[in-house]
């Protein structure tokens, strides 16, 4: 009996690696519209299944010829919520991005633990880097930069500028230094003599007081300026984040090429 035990544990502990990186083995690179070479599509599946399994989260590239009449948004959030692409579950942690090659549209998207750690102003920087690459038809490296960017920015906390974080880290150091002087200046301040000399120590309350006292109005003047129309309303980076049909939240952020 006791080796019978012996011998499912052993069968389960060989399972194991293969159950924990069943998920690392699924498809990555949707190429609908045919960017890339097959070797080219083999180097950035090992690339978004190796940085992927470092943060949790699956990098997906998705490109097309036909986005069906919809937004490169939409067409990526049908794609979330028909394929079920997400980290260890359906509808997981996962960062998309799109490629609309006909209407020459971009589209960035972060899903549960990516829409915490790429924002909306995350993903914009990211799709400004890769931007020249793909207005120049240099696919792979866009897609590279794509994921190892995403990879990066996702190891800063968020609120953090993972672009600046010199000056962040230089910032820090001045903000403590400048709050401990205040503190030593007070400390240096309370610890001399106490005052005890004021206005009244020198004044003669008899002889003392107000010889004259008057207002003198000058002018009013009222300036009209008229407001200027928000010729951007809902605009902005072509996208910002939103829901799925599904229900599914995410960050975004969206452009030409």
């Amino acid at each position: 009996m006791v080796k019978k035990y012996l011998f499912i544990f052993a069968f389960i502990l060989i399972l194991m690696p293969f159950t924990i990186n069943a998920h690392a083995s699924e498809q990555k690179i949707y190429d609908y519209a045919g960017l890339l070479n097959e070797d080219q599509i083999q180097r950035l599946e090992a690339l978004a299944n190796e940085y992927g399994a470092k943060r949790n989260t699956d990098f997906i590239i998705l490109t097309t010829n036909d986005t069906e009449g919809k937004t490169a948004k939409k067409y990526m959030e049908d794609f979330y919520d028909e394929t079920a692409p997400g980290y260890d579950k359906p509808h997981g942690n996962a960062a998309i991005l799109t490629i609309d090659m006909k209407g020459r549209n971009i589209y960035l998207a972060g899903f549960y633990k990516a829409e915490k750690y790429l924002d909306d102003k995350r993903l914009t920087q990211i799709r400004e880097k890769i931007t020249p690459d793909l207005s120049n038809g240099n696919y792979e490296h866009a897609f590279e930069t794509f994921i190892k960017t995403s990879y990066k920015y996702m190891g800063f906390k968020p609120g953090v500028d993972p672009d600046n974080i010199f000056f962040n880290i230089w910032f820090q150091i001045i903000c403590s230094l400048g709050l401990a002087g205040i503190i030593v200046g007070i400390m240096a301040y309370n610890s001399g003599g106490r005052v005890t000399i004021n206005r009244s120590t020198y004044e003669d309350k008899n002889n003392s007081r107000v010889l004259d006292r008057r207002d003198i109005y000058i002018r009013t003047t009222t300036t009209k300026r008229r407001k200027p129309s928000d010729n951007n309303s809902g605009g902005g980076s072509r996208g910002g984040g939103g829901f799925t049909s599904g229900g599914h939240s995410h960050s975004g952020s969206g452009g030409k090429f």
